[in-house]
């Protein structure tokens, strides 16, 4: 049996999306994009113009979510399948944007470099429990116009797995469509094989910008998948009870959907989110909060019942350093976010509110995601019953070391994680140096990526997405890419 848990009651789960439709029948989406106003208004938006206000009826609501699929799969760059996106299927990814590093030597965050970003791509490309990459942190080194493109660049370039990204600019989709359309080789295989899901964030309360809403509608009309990012903040820019946050981020997220729905039929989607409580003691947004994780969990719950695919920022601390507070915090939001069944978890390696990534807590977070995923498969019977033999067998032999059932099941009934994670006794841990957890993460931080196959792409489509971004690099006034080596 696959263990569960849940937050919400059916009956309070329908009342959170009833009031969610009223919101958006009665008060609408603020929107800054002329082109998606029109296109509310033609699919049956009450559109007020000078407001820049669509106010969306339940019908369309309604029928919008029909038609968005009910699954999502995603593809590596060889275009195998990695990701079946749906019912209580459980992925991980690392955390998005982050505009720091912590940096190993220092132990201090400083802005990175396409040096970090490459050993970043090379260590998830190693990571057994994480399935795709995200464009995890911003580059200090190339212009703030292109470093969307050219994170989405360097990670096509170097990693296999499918990327969970986004774009800040209109004009950034334009390349990072055509950098996937280059791996995949055309835009029907692209279609039929995604290789990323790009992040859309509405901005609280029930606001859309012209750049995200844009994004919305290019991504729906090249069937790339979406995952809707809603961020209401509970006591500041939404009510401060979860309930009420959570009405706010079902309204925000639905407005989505629609948007998507009209742009295309069909169109790819996943119901997610990363709102936060306000703690108004430091004025700060914390991810690791225990109501932050309830409230993800909640909406994911809400999802589920829309029949959509689930996304949530949850795995993931705001502690500064690779801490006790990191770990405590990431590991509740994993556990919490996998028994919920919520289909991309992304979080692993970020501190700070977001705002920085370590790969130092990246191969630790690893290990968190295969204890969870381990944890979800539950307990079933193999080959346990009848238990009288296995007795009789302990009983003679004194142990079941090497019994027959102990060597065909261990394997599969036990997770044994990697070296980071310390289950030596102490006279062992004390011979083998007795090092701490941010020592032995640093060294196999540095074991995996000496342990980097590069990815399997063709030297053609490697020169076709070094031209595309050349290209995009020498429109931004950058004469020269920086070295990759």
């Amino acid at each position: 049996m696959r263990p569960h848990v849940r937050f919400l009651s059916d009956e309070l789960a329908e009342r959170i999306l009833s009031e969610a439709m009223v919101l958006l029948d009665k008060l609408g989406v603020e929107i800054h994009n002329e082109g998606v106003l029109s296109l509310l208004a033609e699919h049956g938006a009450r559109v007020d113009g000078d407001a820049g206000r669509a106010r969306i009826p339940e019908d369309l609501v309604r029928r919008s979510i029909e038609r968005a699929p009910g699954g999502i799969a995603l593809f590596d760059s060889k275009g195998d399948k990695t990701h079946d996106l749906g019912g209580d299927r459980v992925h991980f990814t690392p955390g998005s944007a982050a505009l720091n590093i912590l940096d190993p030597e220092s132990g201090k965050m400083r802005r990175p470099v396409t040096a970090d970003y490459i050993r970043y791509a090379k260590l998830v490309s190693r990571l057994d429990h994480i399935a795709s990459q995200s464009t995890a942190f911003i580059p200090a080194d190339v212009p703030e116009s292109i470093s969307d493109s050219y994170r989405l660049f360097l990670s096509l370039l170097t990693c296999e797995k499918p990327v969970v990204t986004g774009a800040f600019t209109i004009d950034a989709f334009e390349i990072m469509k055509d950098l996937q359309v280059a791996v995949r080789g055309s835009a029907e295989a692209l279609a039929e094989k995604p290789l990323t899901i790009f992040s859309c964030c509405p901005t609280s309360p029930l606001k859309w910008s012209d750049v995200t809403s844009q994004n919305v509608v290019d991504c729906a009309r090249w069937s790339i998948p979406v995952e809707f990012i809603s961020m209401p903040l509970s006591g500041f820019m939404a009510p401060v009870t979860l309930v009420g946050t959570l009405v706010q981020h079902t309204a925000e997220t639905l407005s989505g959907v629609v948007i998507s729905q009209c742009a295309k039929a069909g169109a790819p989607v996943l119901y997610g989110g990363s709102p936060a409580i306000f703690d108004v003691r430091y004025e700060t947004t914390p991810m690791g909060a225990v109501e932050t994780q309830m409230v993800d969990c909640a909406y994911a719950e809400i999802g589920k019942r829309l029949g959509l695919p689930t996304q949530a920022y949850i795995s993931l601390s705001d502690a500064k350093l690779l801490d006790a507070q990191a770990g405590l915090e990431s590991s509740m939001g994993a556990t919490l976010a996998a028994l919920s069944g919520i289909n991309n978890i992304s979080g692993p390696g970020m501190l700070d509110f977001e705002s920085c990534q370590s790969l130092e807590k990246l191969v630790l977070d690893n290990e968190i995601c295969g204890m969870v995923l381990r944890m979800v498969e539950g307990i079933e019977p193999k080959a346990d019953f009848p238990s009288l033999p296995h007795f009789e067998e302990l009983l003679k032999e004194g142990h079941l070391l090497i019994a027959d059932h102990t060597r065909r099941h261990l394997r599969k009934e036990h997770y044994f994680p990697g070296p980071v994670i310390d289950r030596a006794n102490r006279s062992r841990w004390l011979e083998e140096g007795g090092k701490s957890l941010g020592a032995r993460a640093k060294e196999e931080v540095a074991r995996r990526i000496e342990s980097y196959r590069p990815a399997s792409l063709s030297e053609e489509t490697r020169n076709d997405l070094v031209r595309l971004m050349e290209k995009e690099a020498a429109r931004a006034g950058l004469a020269k890419l920086p070295p990759r080596e």
